[in-house]
């Protein structure tokens, strides 16, 4: 692809040759010629200068500096994005069954979808346009599945899922499996409380290897449109996560919460059951969210580390201030 070509379809302004060909992408200190490179965080600024990057994205006030053709964009990562998808394009659908593949008679198949190797298509599914199904992914009965879905290896769709247009699913994930539900009896013992809802996934959703998503115990688990799963997330039961809201790794959600939209989940964040959480929220990596949250902002809980030595004297003092809230006996 040209520099010409990329400038049109990023919306760019081109500063300097567009004949340029295009073959690849690499960080702005380590690209060489032919190679896209960007500039975005102010601190890698020092790297333009040097750079032998065939091109570069960045904004207005860095191209003065830049000692290699220029692609102007006013969000440079969001243009190395879209430059990375129209370079490297995602390999079209090989339309066809793998011989190793069983699916039930009465799913319906579009012409075009790809089932991988050892895929199992349970009764009652349907697969639209450009559906590929990667080895080894198993699809238990009346699972639909939206034009250009892609799943990745050893994905499992529990009865009944559904996902929409343009889905990504990472290999390992789990969608549909039965919630966490138990009522204990008067002997304390636990009794399975069925799990009959379902997991409805929208458009356009990126789930994460190894991602466990819950079936609804009576209504369904709700991921909405354009939201963003890292890898090793639990989404129990009756979740609804409200739409082009963003969760990274090992992120832990109990059932019946409601996270709003365009909201940001960090890292480790665990949220507690039956909580509401409004549109627009950030909680901060590690967190613990123990209530509701109702207007948006950025939230924390938690401690940053320190040095062992400071970490104990901390603790030490948070320990003396205990006991001189319950009047410990030689306390003032």
């Amino acid at each position: 692809m040209t520099l010409s070509d990329l400038a049109v379809h990023l919306g760019a302004e081109l500063h300097g040759d567009g004949r340029l060909e295009i073959t690849g992408v690499a960080p702005l200190d380590r690209a060489g010629p032919g190679e896209l490179a960007f500039l975005n965080n102010p601190r890698f600024r020092k790297h333009l200068p040097g750079t032998r990057a065939g091109a570069v994205l960045c904004r207005a006030d860095d191209a003065a500096l830049c000692p290699v053709p220029a692609l102007v964009i006013s969000d440079p990562y969001l243009g190395y994005a879209r430059a990375c998808a129209l370079i490297f394009p995602e390999p079209l659908p090989r339309a066809g069954i793998h011989p190793t593949a069983v699916v039930d008679a009465s799913a319906r198949l579009h012409p075009g979808v790809e089932v991988g190797a050892q895929c199992v298509v349970g009764p009652e599914c349907v697969l639209d346009q450009g559906v590929v199904l990667g080895p080894g992914c198993i699809l238990e009965a009346d699972c639909q599945v939206g034009a250009d879905t892609r799943l990745g290896p050893r994905v499992t769709l529990y009865r009944g899922t559904r996902l929409g247009r343009r889905v990504r699913i990472h290999a390992g994930a789990v969608l549909g499996a039965d919630g966490f539900g138990f009522a204990p009896d008067q002997a304390r013992h636990w009794v399975k409380i069925p799990q009959l809802g379902r997991v409805v996934v929208g458009d356009d959703v990126e789930i994460g290897a190894n991602t466990t998503i819950d079936r609804g115990a009576l209504e369904d688990t709700v991921i909405g449109t354009g939201v963003k799963m890292d890898n090793l997330i639990q989404v129990a039961h009756n979740v609804h996560i409200g739409d082009h809201t963003a969760l990274a790794g090992c992120v832990g959600i109990a059932g019946s919460t409601r996270i709003g939209s365009h909201c940001a989940i960090g890292g480790g964040a665990g949220i507690l059951g039956h909580l509401d959480i409004a549109d627009g929220v950030t909680v901060t990596a590690m967190s613990f969210v123990t209530r509701s949250i109702r207007e948006p902002g950025v939230y924390s809980s938690g401690v940053p580390h320190d040095t062992a030595r400071e970490w104990n004297r901390s603790l030490a003092r948070l320990r003396r201030m205990g006991k001189r809230d319950k009047g410990a006996p030689g306390q003032d």
